[in-house]
């Protein structure tokens, strides 16, 4: 257990007073990577990574504004939702969010992007990073699957990076093993969260409960 420093704020700045500072510090504790670790990341989707794409419906997108505050952000639809258009294009549509737009905002301050491929069910997952751009042009966008309505804008990303990731985490966390899964009651339910996190007055579980099933229904709206 990490002893407590005071107030909220002071922890970080306290862990942080002795924290690592160099990658040879770093690489002082982990021994060197093998070198097919290093040598699998290519610069290009190869037929076997283009159908993995192909059989994905859920991608974590992760981007940075121009001071570095990172934010990562899931988008699911149909297998395949996401379109490989060449070996160094990929396009993923928008889907009706909460219109915060922080991907897409993101991406036009830094043009840059990384992807993390899922598979629901298998243990497999596959980074791509590269450069971005948002795209409203409509030729472009009636070529993609709908994710409940078409879309409005779309992500394109130059691939620079492809790596086909290890899947430890995944067997680690037993993601796809019910049997193993937190019960449902030990854990706060999202209702609870986002009234702690609103703190408005009046404010109920009920009523939130009630505004998540209405956008649930709406969601393709």
């Amino acid at each position: 257990m990490i002893i407590d420093t005071g107030p909220a704020g002071l922890l970080f700045e306290s862990l942080r007073a002795d924290a690592l500072t160099s990658p040879d510090q770093l690489r002082e504790l982990y021994p060197q990577p093998n070198p097919n670790a290093l040598r699998k990341e290519i610069d290009h989707l190869t037929e076997e990574t283009r159908a993995l794409i192909g059989c994905s419906s859920l991608v974590f997108i992760g981007s940075a504004d121009t001071e570095g505050r990172a934010d990562v952000t899931p988008r699911g639809g149909p297998a395949g939702f996401v379109s490989v258009l060449d070996e160094r294009t990929l396009v993923i549509p928008d889907a009706t969010g909460n219109k915060r737009l922080d991907t897409l905002h993101n991406v036009l301050r830094t043009g840059r992007l990384g992807l993390l491929f899922l598979i629901p069910g298998r243990p497999t997952t596959l980074r791509v990073n590269g450069r971005a751009c948002v795209s409203a042009r409509p030729e472009l966008l009636s070529q993609l699957t709908p994710v409940g309505k078409p879309p409005v804008t779309a992500l394109v990303v130059h691939v620079e990076q492809v790596y086909p990731h290890c899947p430890k985490s995944l067997m680690r966390a037993n993601a796809w093993q019910p049997e193993r899964w937190v019960p449902a009651d030990a854990q706060p339910t999202s209702a609870q969260v986002t009234l702690a996190q609103l703190n408005l007055p009046g404010l109920t579980v009920d009523q939130i409960e009630e505004d998540e099933r209405e956008s649930l229904r709406l969601r393709y709206e």
